[in-house]
């Protein structure tokens, strides 16, 4: 049975359970912890008191930090056994607890003990650096990579973002796929291909949408990793984090990370073009300048691909377009008509299996999207998508029918996701309809 010992804390009183069966670097890291954690006086709050903890970290040895890595890598591994996706600690929010998403549910992990809020304050600020700390105090956030190594002499990399939760700090870390979704696991039609792919189209820009967690970057990297192993070129990876990191095969591929390689989206967006690319990803469309610098690559005879938040191929043209300043927004609608090849739209719903499938939404830039973009029609989009299932459009409706009906998904989930649930509804009576008919024409009168 795990002993129970009290930690002192000047926030919130824990309980770490230390477990015999626990690796002895873990114990004694939980042992630093409960040492460093009662340095602190209860006087001093707030940034003050991050910027406290900085200081006594700039002054720990090696070897003190090598053993609470060990302790958050402890954590991580863990990540693989219970195929969880994302891990968070820290903050008001987790409550002293380790919290892990498992095929989309978020839960805390009361095995792995629970700590005090400086505790985790102290562990935050361990695995970043000196520079790293700055930054997070002066933005009250920071996103950075983080790799881990296993015994197998493998390694795992993460995508992690540091933030404040009422004065502490929080950290989350999604696991990056060591291996790639392969590319015709995305379901796409052949048409689709031949917009993506630079061996036959080679401008325009394709987005990928969706929400936080929706696969947005592992469908990127998959179309990155299809034209990396079937046409020669030079692709221009510009990320905050990088998370897939590609081995160039027939293309020569850089990965330039925002924060490290290069201060921004914008900035390694218009420096890629004196590179000498074919394709330039754009991690991000985030703000009005990096909009605008990736149309202009765009313009430039390029093929860009990027993403954005947003649920559905009609909403990403509203969101690029509304992103710009009044004055830029008429020369944007302009620029965007010319250039939009792809919009993806993906979410992921949990499966009858009890894992996760993938639907997504796909428009082409056909000419009559074309039109309704320059002439302000984007409402009539949809329907052109709906209508252009032989082009290799689907609407995100006409998927989740699609994915009800092969029975992957429940009925809930297909209308809990559905962006028009209206339109879903009538698609699922109409089906009833039809297969209604079927059967009363077959057995006759």
């Amino acid at each position: 049975m795990a002993a129970q010992v009290k930690i002192p804390s000047p926030n919130i009183p824990s309980v770490v359970a230390v477990s015999s069966d626990l690796p002895p670097v873990v114990t004694e890291a939980q042992k630093i912890l409960k040492e460093m954690a009662s340095q602190f006086p209860k006087t001093v709050t707030g940034l003050e008191r991050q910027m406290m903890i900085s200081d006594i970290m700039t002054r720990t040895d090696e070897t003190t930090k090598m053993k609470l890595l060990a302790l958050v890598n402890h954590f991580l591994t863990r990540m693989f056994t219970i195929n969880a996706s994302d891990i968070d600690m820290g903050g008001y929010g987790s409550q002293g607890y380790i919290w892990y998403r498992v095929y989309g549910s978020k839960r805390s992990d009361p095995s792995l003990g629970k700590y005090s809020q400086d505790e985790i304050n102290v562990l935050i600020q361990s695995i970043v650096g000196e520079r790293q700390r700055a930054f997070l105090f002066e933005n009250r956030n920071l996103d950075f990579s983080h790799m881990l190594y296993m015994e197998s002499s493998d390694f795992r990399r993460f995508r992690a973002d540091v933030y404040f939760d009422l004065d502490q700090l929080a950290l989350n870390m999604r696991a990056i796929n060591n291996t790639l979704r392969p590319y015709k696991g995305l379901e796409l039609h052949s048409n689709v291909t031949k917009v993506l792919s630079l061996a036959h189209t080679k401008e325009g820009l394709c987005l990928v949408t969706g929400i936080t967690g929706s696969g947005k970057s592992c469908t990127l990297d998959s179309i990155i990793d299809a034209n990396n192993h079937s046409v020669e070129g030079h692709v221009v990876i510009i990320a905050s984090p990088i998370e897939f990191v590609h081995k160039s095969d027939k293309c020569i591929i850089r990965h330039r990370e925002v924060g490290r390689d290069v201060l921004s989206f914008r900035d390694g967006a218009v420096q890629a073009l004196r590179q000498d690319p074919d394709i330039i990803m754009v991690g991000e469309l985030r703000d009005a300048d990096t909009i605008l610098a990736a149309l202009e690559i765009t313009d430039s005879g390029h093929k860009v691909f990027s993403t954005l938040h947003t649920a559905s191929a009609v909403e990403s043209i509203d969101r690029i377009i509304g992103e710009t300043p009044p004055i830029e927004q008429e020369r944007v609608r302009n620029r965007l008509a010319e250039t939009l090849r792809c919009v993806i739209s993906q979410k992921l719903i949990p499966s009858l299996d009890g894992k996760r499938v993938l639907a997504k939404e796909v428009m082409l830039g056909t000419p009559s999207v074309y039109a309704a973009i320059k002439n302000n029609n984007v409402s009539e989009i949809y329907q052109m998508i709906a209508e252009g299932t032989e082009l290799g459009m689907i609407t995100m409706e006409q998927d989740l029918k699609r994915l009800y009906l092969q029975k992957k998904i429940s009925m809930e989930n297909a209308m809990n996701f559905a962006n028009n649930k209206r339109r879903l509804q009538q698609l699922l009576q109409l089906q009833t309809t039809e297969l209604s008919s079927s059967r009363v024409g077959a057995t006759g009168p």
